[in-house]
C-alpha cells in the first residue's frame, strides 16, 4: 500500500507538471485544442492518463484517488493480494490491465493467445424487460473466462484465428485484411447453441469521456438532423437508464448501450472483474451456476460509494492530447481530402458541450472529438449480427478520432475497430461499408500522395 500511495504521489505531481503546459488556452492554436480547455500538451506515453488544466487542489486529490482506485486489483474473497471483492467470475482483475495506459485494448495475433483486454459478448433472440438484448440463459451477457480456484468454475474460454484476404487500392498497391474467427472451448455449462448471437470487443480508450459525457442530447439530435439532409441515417441508440429508471440517449460502448459515464464505469465493474457497486449490487450468477450462485457474499456493494466516485471523477476529469502537427502542408491537405470524402459527416470534428454539474469545468466547451455518438449502418463486413437496443447488427456508435495518432506509443499495439481486426489506419478505413462506402471508395481510389496525406491529418490528431 505505501508503494502505491508512493507512485501515485509522484505520477500526481508529474501529471501537474505536464497538465500546466496548456493552462492557458492561448498558448496553442484553437485547432489543437481537442479537448477545449482539458487540452493536454503531452505527446508521451502519458498522453491519455493526465488530468485536465485546471482542477483545484481538492480535485487534484479526489483525482489521484481516483488512479489508485483505476490502479487498484482486485481479489476474491478471502484471498490476498489485492482488494477483496472480484468474482465469483469475472473476465479481469483491473482496470489498467484492459485499457491500457488509459487507451485501448489489443487483439491477439493468434487462437494460442488469450483475450487478455477483450470480453466476447452473447445474446439470444429476443429482447429482456428494457428493451436490451437477452442474455443467454446459462452464460448471461458476457463471458466470464475466470472464476475461483476450487470453489467457483469458470465459464469457459473464447479464442480468435484470423481469417485474411487482399484488397487492391485503385494504383495497383494491395494490402492484407482480416476478420476474426471466434471458437469456444472448455464451456462448464452446456453448448454456446446454434441460436447465440456473440460479439467480440476490445477495451475502448477511457480519456476525454468526461468531456463526451457532457455533450447535450440536443447536441447530437441536432448533428443527426443535418446528417439526413446529406443522405446519411446517424441515429442515436436509446437504451435503459440504471440510475433513472428510464429511456436515455446511449453515448457510450461500441454500439453507444450505455447512458452515461456512470453507468458505463459501474457496468465494467460489475461484468469484467464481477465487482458490485450501488449501481449493480447483484453479481452475475445464472440459474444454472450453482457454485457461484451458492459462494459466500461480501460486503453490498463491494465497491464504496466513496472509492467508486473517486474512480468516476478520475474518468470524468482526464484530459484530451492536444493535435499535433496542425501547419504541416501534408497533414492540412489530409482535412481537405478527409472532408471532401464525406468522412466529416459522421466523424464531426467540432462539437459542444452543455451544462455539466458533477464536473461544470467539462460544460459549454468547444471540443474537437471527431465524433456524432450515433449510431451509423457499417455494413456487412463490419457486422456482428447481434442488435442491442436500437442498434441493429450492422450498426456501430462513431468512434473518437482524438488522440488517435497516440495510440501506438500510448498503448503498445494498433488495434483498432470493435474487435481489434484492423491493425493500421488504412486498414480500418478500407473495412468501412454501408453509410460509409463512398468514404471508402473514396479512399480507396485515391493517389498514394493523396492516402499518405489523409493518414498524416488522421496521426495529427
Amino acid at each position: 500500500m505505501k508503494k502505491l500511495l508512493h507512485e501515485s504521489a509522484a505520477f500526481l505531481a508529474a501529471s501537474f507538471v505536464a497538465g500546466s503546459v496548456l493552462s492557458l488556452a492561448g498558448e496553442l492554436q484553437m485547432a489543437a485544442l481537442s479537448g477545449g480547455d482539458f487540452t493536454v500538451a503531452d505527446e508521451s506515453a502519458l498522453a491519455y492518463s493526465l488530468p485536465g488544466p485546471g482542477l483545484d487542489q481538492a480535485q487534484r486529490q479526489l483525482f489521484a484517488n481516483g488512479r489508485e482506485e483505476f490502479h487498484q486489483r482486485w481479489a476474491v474473497l478471502l484471498a490476498i493480494g489485492g482488494k477483496w471483492g472480484r468474482g465469483p467470475t469475472s473476465n479481469g482483475e483491473i482496470c489498467i490491465d484492459c485499457h491500457i495506459n488509459n487507451g485501448r485494448g489489443h487483439a491477439p495475433e493468434s487462437e494460442r493467445e488469450a483475450l487478455a483486454s477483450m470480453i466476447v459478448r452473447l445474446s439470444i433472440p429476443g429482447e429482456n424487460e428494457h428493451g436490451g438484448p437477452l442474455g443467454h440463459p446459462n452464460y448471461g451477457d458476457q463471458l466470464q473466462n475466470q472464476g475461483e480456484l476450487g470453489r467457483v468454475p469458470a465459464e469457459g474460454d473464447a479464442a480468435i484465428a484470423w481469417q485474411d484476404r487482399e484488397e487492391t487500392f485503385a494504383d495497383g498497391s494491395t494490402i492484407d485484411l482480416r476478420k476474426p474467427l471466434l471458437s469456444f472451448s472448455g464451456l462448464a455449462f452446456g453448448a454456446i447453441g446454434p441460436e447465440v448471437m456473440t460479439s467480440v470487443r476490445i477495451a475502448p480508450p477511457v480519456f476525454g469521456t468526461g468531456l463526451l459525457d457532457a455533450i447535450a442530447e440536443s447536441e447530437l439530435l441536432a448533428v443527426a438532423r443535418r446528417q439526413k439532409q446529406l443522405g446519411f441515417n446517424g441515429r442515436p441508440n436509446y437504451v435503459w437508464d440504471e440510475e433513472k429508471q428510464t429511456a436515455a440517449v446511449g453515448r457510450f460502448g461500441w454500439k453507444a448501450n450505455q447512458p452515461s459515464l456512470k453507468q458505463q464505469d459501474a457496468s465494467a465493474f460489475l461484468n469484467d472483474m464481477g465487482v458490485t457497486t450501488s449501481l449493480f449490487e447483484r453479481e452475475n450468477c445464472p440459474e444454472i451456476q450453482v457454485a457461484c450462485r451458492k459462494r459466500p457474499m461480501g460486503l453490498v456493494p463491494e465497491q464504496s460509494d466513496r472509492a467508486f466516485d473517486a474512480l468516476l471523477f478520475y474518468t470524468r476529469a482526464l484530459g484530451v492530447p492536444a493535435r499535433r502537427n496542425i501547419d504541416d502542408p501534408m497533414a492540412l491537405r489530409g482535412e481537405q481530402l478527409f472532408g471532401k470524402a464525406q468522412c466529416a459527416v459522421c466523424h464531426v470534428p467540432e462539437m459542444k458541450t452543455g451544462e455539466y454539474p458533477p464536473l461544470p469545468a467539462l460544460g459549454y466547451q468547444i471540443i474537437r472529438p471527431y465524433t456524432d455518438l450515433l449510431l451509423h449502418d457499417m455494413g456487412e463486413g463490419l457486422a456482428d449480427g447481434r442488435p442491442d437496443f436500437l442498434a441493429g447488427p450492422r450498426d456501430w456508435r462513431t468512434p473518437p478520432l482524438w488522440g488517435i495518432g497516440l495510440g501506438k506509443k500510448v498503448n503498445g499495439n494498433a488495434s483498432l475497430l470493435h474487435d481489434g481486426r484492423a491493425r493500421s489506419l488504412t486498414e480500418a478505413i478500407l473495412w468501412h461499408g454501408g453509410e460509409a462506402e463512398r468514404s471508402r471508395k473514396a479512399f480507396r481510389t485515391m493517389s498514394t500522395a493523396d492516402r499518405a496525406a489523409l493518414l498524416a491529418f488522421l496521426d495529427s490528431l
